[in-house]
């Protein structure tokens, strides 16, 4: 990976967009996520793709983690 660190927050109305640019002298993917005021691009070259599979995996186990803090989580009574 190209260095660059960037923050931005996943929100429920996230969008998610694959465009695939195969007709030019360096085929590539581009998968976006966005939201109201950031866009994040990654570009994967022919080769990466066990990569996004990984990248997909670190996904759903983040997914997993969120849910079991909301069903872990104690009762707070008010």
């Amino acid at each position: 990976m190209k260095s660059l660190t960037t923050s931005a927050h996943i929100e429920p109305d996230s969008c998610f967009r694959v465009t695939t640019f195969a007709d030019s002298t360096d085929p590539f993917v581009s998968l976006r996520i966005g939201g109201d005021f950031v866009e994040i691009a990654l570009i994967a070259a022919p080769g990466t793709s066990e990569t996004l599979r990984n990248l997909a995996a670190a996904a759903l186990e983040a997914a997993a983690a969120l849910d079991s803090l909301t069903t872990d989580a104690p009762e707070v009574s008010a």
